[in-house]
């Protein structure tokens, strides 16, 4: 039986107040080395337990009977979480964007198009602002709100690019590999970017409600 207090776990066995002494560290003048650390222990570690790691098990033991529909449902989760983390926004629903506050968001398009279209290896994948928005529409939408791909597109479980928008495929396994790159190029980002940091600690700051 799951009780209240694994409410309080945000990365693994780490919890609200292991982000809150991590960050006065972090505050106080961090090195590349803790900034390291902070990355692999929060952040690989909230999404290895909770989402990777779930998605290598369907991997593992698919029978290719459409269990990809799952893998990339969790993946597009995944890239709208990793498309806020970069820049620090948190999702609040509200009916009036007038009623957001600073480094909030209510409407996930542009902040997902924006990131494929921008960053790398997704960029590689786009021709144009339309192709990425059908993806989102299609794939990221249909799939989380309907549980089905739409407008012809179709996932697969191998093969190259990740992403096809000309042909309306998406690769599953391609696509969980081109987030670990973008992870490994993201994590070295954090050790050195200054913007990146105040973004990270936004973000954690929400998922640990502090």
């Amino acid at each position: 039986m799951v009780t209240e207090e694994r409410d309080d776990y945000i990365a693994g066995s780490l919890r609200t107040q292991d982000w809150q002494i991590r960050k006065r560290k972090l505050e106080e003048g961090a090195t590349a080395e803790l900034w390291a650390d902070t990355f692999d222990e929060f952040l690989l570690t909230r999404l290895d337990t909770r989402y990777l790691k779930p998605i290598r098990i369907l991997q593992a033991n698919g029978c290719f009977e459409g269990e990809g529909f799952a893998i990339v449902s969790v993946q597009c989760a995944l890239l709208e979480f990793l498309a806020a983390l970069k820049i620090g926004k948190n999702y609040r629903y509200v009916r009036n964007r007038a009623d957001l506050e600073a480094y909030e968001y209510n409407g996930s398009k542009v902040l997902f198009r924006d990131f494929l279209m921008t960053e790398e290896p997704f960029k590689d994948w786009f021709t144009s602002d339309e192709e990425a928005e059908s993806f989102y529409a299609n794939v990221r939408c249909a799939l989380l709100h309907e549980a089905r791909t739409k407008d012809g597109w179709r996932i697969w479980a191998t093969g190259s690019p990740a992403v096809d928008p000309k042909n309306k495929i998406v690769r599953r396994n391609s696509l969980y590999e081109a987030i670990d790159q973008y992870l490994v190029s993201y994590g070295q980002l954090l050790t050195e970017d200054k913007r990146s940091q105040e973004a990270f600690i936004r973000k954690f700051d929400h998922l640990a409600d502090y």
